[in-house]
């Protein structure tokens, strides 16, 4: 780590926070910079934990002249004992939650000058570039198998309740999911995981780090799901983020609509299930998502209040 650094480490302090099982710490090294380790522990050959790790290391090296200045410097990797290792950029504490209106116009335009970088241009080829149809399936799926009603389940008392509104919104639902598989360039470099946990505010720029399933798609999937996070953990609402974004970049109304139900089934069909090995508050996370992004498909879409999302356990 010394060589990778170029200088001893004086002082670690450990950092907490994200959903992912890995050791994370902020150095003060000898030479008074800093910098940023971060390490899954010993697993075995194809599991998941050594996925990420691995595509991560290669999006910083692979990606750099597009995703630099928001991302982190990448200083290096290394494995040791089994442990994969990353060093980088420190960016510092925590800068959100709490989401003000300030935070998060800031935010939302420095995410739409990333994406207005790389919209229409020619992007690497082992580039995934399927990633976001994945999620114009998922109510289709839900309804086929009828595991709808473990989705309104999640509603105690009122899942009668939410099973018939799941029933009025599902048509609605299932066409604009399937606008997903209509979606044509221009396309963009998406990160497809921005949330207050994997980013940071500095000044007028939003700072995003954790690359791992970075591809390429239409840049609204990444907008929507920014946005229903940000409304999700108290900040304004989606769609005061979305209008921010829009004054540096505008969008496709039909993409936006096809990414909200996309990602809204997606949560659905998530947030039923049991609890994930090693990750203990993904589940109780992806059911806050779903709640916020039914509320914004019901104002979107012109469908019924889901008043029973209030019944949606943490």
């Amino acid at each position: 780590m010394t060589r990778v650094l170029r200088s001893p480490v004086a002082r670690a302090e450990r950092v907490y926070g994200g959903y992912a099982p890995s050791a994370t710490f902020r150095l003060k090294l000898a030479n008074g910079k800093r910098a940023f380790f971060k390490a899954s522990y010993p697993a075995p050959k194809g599991s998941g934990v050594r996925w990420f790790m691995d595509h991560e290391a290669q999006n910083y090296r692979t990606l750099e002249q597009f995703i630099r200045p928001w991302a982190p410097r990448f200083y290096g990797s290394f494995e040791r004992s089994g442990w994969h290792v990353l060093l980088l950029e420190d960016l510092g504490p925590r800068s959100v939650p709490p989401w003000t209106p300030s935070k998060a116009r800031t935010a939302a335009r420095s995410y739409a000058r990333f994406h207005r970088k790389t919209r229409g241009k020619r992007l690497p080829r082992s580039l995934p570039h399927t990633g976001y149809l994945e999620h114009s399936r998922f109510w289709r799926t839900l309804a086929k198998t009828g595991e709808l009603a473990r989705t309104a389940s999640l509603a105690g008392k009122s899942a009668e309740e939410a099973e018939e509104w799941l029933m009025v919104a599902l048509p609605v639902l299932v066409a604009r999911e399937l606008d997903l598989e209509r979606a044509r360039p221009p396309f963009a470099l998406l990160h497809f995981d921005t949330r207050s946990d994997n980013v940071r505010i500095q000044g007028d720029r939003l700072r995003i780090f954790d690359w791992p399933f970075a591809s390429a798609g239409p840049a609204e999937f990444d907008v929507v799901a920014f946005c229903q996070a940000v409304a999700a953990e108290g900040g304004p609402s989606a769609e005061r983020v979305l209008g921010w974004y829009e004054e540096v970049l505008r969008l496709r109304p039909e993409m936006i609509d096809a990414s909200l139900a996309g990602i809204a089934g997606y949560f659905a069909d998530r947030g039923w299930r049991p609890p994930i090995e090693g990750l203990p508050r993904v589940r109780r996370w992806q059911r806050e998502q779903l709640k916020e992004c039914l509320r914004w498909a019901a104002r979107r879409f012109d469908l019924p209040e889901p008043t029973w999302v209030e019944w949606v356990r943490d």
